[in-house]
């Protein structure tokens, strides 16, 4: 079974204006609410390759019931953690430019973090544990450690996908994959990235700090794959026109995981994780079965491979 995690969910509220102006009465010409959270994404996607999962996340309040709602067609399944407060609404206003405004999370008890630790005493060997996203501001960085060490003396492919204190403290327990952008690793080692060779350089960084698997998401550029097997692998993007970017990392990951279960071949899962993240930018939400296909049909990607 694959598990998602999802601590810090939201609802996204779309509000698309023609010019916004600060300081006065902008009127929207479309709004539209979905369901925020990356371990969500990653379990649509998921579902959308034929792949069931269990995603568990904390909610709280009215917009928790909603987010609830609008997650309950989704073909995965759910165990959804009751918290007090609200769950955050993250506002992104797009005009010529996108600005975002995120929500601040709920708060977690003793008693709510247990009550997941529950959930994950279930997993088994050969079972995969996925951990996307933030946290809320209550729970401490080494959240994701906690959990990856709970699971310690089971055979569990672990994935994180978080920036950070999140990410480093949790490479110590050897995750099969992590996916951080150029961004996040600058960030993470406290350098300046200025050429393909000292972003390899950084993802053996990564490597040698615990993590399996690397895989460097770089926009329309494409990705990099710094592999556990010594090679290195790169591919550009299948063409098509960037709709919405929202959830295209999280597609690559669902992707990457589907394609490693599927083949347990390294290159099968990184051509996998880029069809699927560029599918979902090509889309106006996440790609469906269909896109994913299509894309593959009319863009064949040719993957470099060195060792």
């Amino acid at each position: 079974m694959i598990y998602t995690l999802t601590a810090n969910p939201s609802l996204d509220y779309i509000v698309r204006v023609e010019n916004l102006e600060i300081g006065e009465t902008n009127r929207a010409y479309e709004t539209e609410i979905f369901a925020g959270g990356k371990g969500f994404n990653v379990s649509t996607i998921l579902a959308n390759l034929g792949h069931d999962s269990i995603a568990s996340g904390f909610i709280a309040g009215f917009t928790g019931d909603e987010l609830e709602r609008l997650l309950a067609e989704r073909s995965f399944q759910k165990h959804f953690i009751p918290c007090f407060g609200r769950t955050r609404i993250n506002v992104k206003l797009k005009a010529k430019e996108e600005t975002e405004i995120n929500g601040t999370g709920i708060e977690i008890d003793d008693d709510q973090v247990n009550a997941l630790f529950d959930v994950y005493k279930k997993i088994q060997d050969g079972d995969v544990l996925i951990l996307s996203g933030s946290i809320p501001g209550c729970l401490n960085k080494d959240f994701y450690a906690r959990i990856l060490a709970s699971q310690q003396g089971k055979d569990v492919l672990f994935v994180v996908d978080a920036s950070g204190e999140l990410l480093s403290n949790a490479l110590p327990y050897h995750p099969f994959l992590v996916k951080p952008n150029q961004a996040e690793i600058e960030d993470l080692l406290g350098i300046k990235i200025s050429n393909e060779d000292e972003l390899i350089a950084a993802g053996r960084k990564l490597q040698e700090a615990g993590a399996r698997n690397v895989l460097i998401s770089r926009g329309a550029k494409g990705a990099l794959l710094v592999g556990e097997d010594g090679a290195i692998y790169e591919a550009g993007c299948p063409q098509g026109r960037l709709v919405n970017s929202v959830g295209s990392g999280d597609s690559m990951v669902a992707g990457f995981v589907a394609g490693w279960l599927e083949t347990h071949k390294l290159e099968d899962a990184f051509v996998q994780g880029i069809y699927c993240g560029s599918a979902t930018a090509f889309c106006a939400d996440l790609a469906k079965a269909e896109d994913i296909a299509a894309l593959k049909a009319s863009s064949p990607l040719m993957v470099n491979r060195t060792a």
